[in-house]
Order: structure tokens, then C-alpha cells, then sequence
């Protein structure tokens, strides 16, 4: 049993300094840097975990929310850099490069233009919503929405309770970036400071690339974390701003207007009936 553990823990140790830039410390040229070695390859055969098989008559009780992640919060800020890609190493990225990398490269297919997944987008028709040219006296002016341009993501998901395993659960199924208007970049005297959903990515679909993209750890740079990780163990900060409900699934600020202290007021309680679900559960 001892021995087992300490295989295990190597295992997963190793596995560590591989994720990190990949034979730098055996590299006799630049160019094999972050280059693996066959013995490597054949080992770093890991992908996202799987998700366990729910079956729907094991779901006791279910409630869909929709929840703001703001990148101005600190904990938050490993989904939003680096900015800055021209002096960094390849391997780190924002979660909005990883997304569009994605897409760009045909790994991420499942775009929509909503959280309810009603209209497909295309590649050409995500591009579209990122790049706004204009022309001017002459001059043409090419804005396009970048890492920068992105205050938070917009999530939806599930919790549920599991009654095989006895506990609550939370699955998520959508994201979305939130930034600006693309049409309002280099506008001058137009102040628009609402954020839009640019477009929504089911979640499942892209675990993989959000697997191969690695979140840089400042506690120890050898053992990095991906992106897939850190979403599914809800490592963020996040404010439920909708619920599921009779009255269409309406937002908070439809129904608490004007007052923002009330509506966080209002999210926490949310919150708080969606944890004591749990507990209730086992009063008899």
C-alpha cells in the first residue's frame, strides 16, 4: 500500500515538471526548448477527466444559474493573463486566447449565439463579431477585440443532487467572454460601458483544449494547472445574476432595479437556498 502511494506521488510529481516548459533543463540548443522526448510523449497521455455517466432519474433536484466572473477581482486574475504575448513563452495564454485559438484552429465547434444554444455560429461569423475596420479620410483602421478588451466571463451551469452518490453537485455547461462593442472601439465620445456576450462556447466540448492549456501557478512553476481544472473546482469568484424560474428565466436586475447592493443581496440569497438544499436533504 506504501508503495503504491509513493509511485503515485512521483507519478504525479513528474507529471508536474513535464507540464512545465518541457526539457528545458536537458536542452542543448534553443530550439529544444519545449520540445518532449519520445519517452515523454509516450507518458503525457492525460486528458480531462471524464465526467461520470448522471442518469436523469438520479437527479433529485436541479437549478440552472447564470454567473458573472469579474476579471477585476484578484482571484480571478489567471483567466486573464497574460496580456501581453510578445516576451512570454508560447505555453502561456489568457483563457480568451486559449478560446480563440480554438476556434480559429476547428478544436472548439460548439459556438453559439446564446447560453440556450438555439443558433450556431460559424468561425467567419465569431470573427465578425471581433473586428470592427473602418475607413476614414482615406485611412483604414483596424479595431479587434483582444485579451485586454475582455471584463469577465458570463457561465452557465448546473447543481444538482446526486442521490446515488448523496451529496450536491455542479456541472457547468456554458461560457461566454464579456466585453465591449466592437463597433465602439476608437469611438471617441461614446461612453458604453455595458459589456456583451460575444459569444457562448458549450463548456464539454472545449474541456480538451482547456485541458492542453496550462494556467501558470505562482506557488510552484513546475507544477501547472489547466484552465479545465480550474473551472470544474469553481477556482474563481462569481455573482449569480440568473436564476432558472417561472417568469422566462428573467435576470436580477429585471426584477431588483437600481440598486446594486440589493441585487447582490439577492444573489447571495440565491446562493445561500442552493447550498441548504444539501442539508435539507438529510433532515428527517
Amino acid at each position: 500500500m506504501t508503495r503504491n502511494i509513493v509511485l503515485l506521488f512521483f507519478t504525479i510529481l513528474t507529471t508536474g515538471f513535464l507540464n512545465a516548459q518541457a526539457n528545458l533543463l536537458n536542452a542543448k540548443s534553443v530550439t529544444e526548448i519545449g520540445v518532449k522526448s519520445d519517452q515523454q510523449l509516450a507518458a503525457d497521455n492525460d486528458g480531462p477527466l471524464p465526467y461520470g455517466y448522471v442518469d436523469d432519474r438520479d437527479v433529485l433536484w436541479s437549478k440552472v444559474v447564470w454567473e458573472f466572473i469579474d476579471l477585476n477581482q484578484k482571484i480571478n486574475l489567471p483567466y486573464y493573463f497574460p496580456i501581453d504575448t510578445t516576451n512570454i513563452s508560447s505555453d502561456r495564454r489568457s483563457l480568451f486566447d486559449v478560446l480563440i485559438k480554438g476556434v480559429r484552429q476547428g478544436k472548439i465547434k460548439e459556438a453559439y449565439d446564446d447560453s440556450f444554444f438555439t443558433s450556431k455560429l460559424t468561425r467567419k461569423e465569431i470573427e465578425q463579431r471581433l473586428v470592427n475596420i473602418r475607413e476614414e479620410n482615406g485611412y483604414t483602421d483596424t479595431f479587434r477585440i483582444q485579451t485586454q478588451d475582455i471584463s469577465g466571463y458570463m457561465i452557465k451551469g448546473m447543481w444538482y443532487f446526486d442521490k446515488r452518490q448523496g451529496e450536491l453537485k455542479y456541472r457547468m455547461l456554458a461560457l461566454a467572454p464579456m466585453g465591449k462593442d466592437v463597433q465602439t472601439l476608437g469611438v471617441q465620445d461614446i461612453e458604453d460601458e455595458e459589456l456583451y456576450e460575444l459569444f457562448w462556447i458549450f463548456f464539454p466540448s472545449a474541456r480538451q483544449v482547456l485541458h492542453d492549456a496550462k494556467v501558470f501557478n505562482p506557488k510552484n512553476a513546475s507544477q501547472q494547472i489547466s484552465f479545465d481544472h480550474l473551472l470544474n473546482a469553481r477556482r474563481f469568484s462569481a455573482t449569480i445574476v440568473r436564476e432558472e424560474n417561472i417568469y422566462g428565466n428573467r435576470a436580477i436586475e429585471d426584477y431588483v432595479r437600481g440598486n446594486s447592493l440589493f441585487q447582490l443581496l439577492e444573489a447571495n440569497k440565491i446562493k445561500e437556498d442552493i447550498r441548504n438544499r444539501e442539508i435539507d436533504m438529510w433532515n428527517y
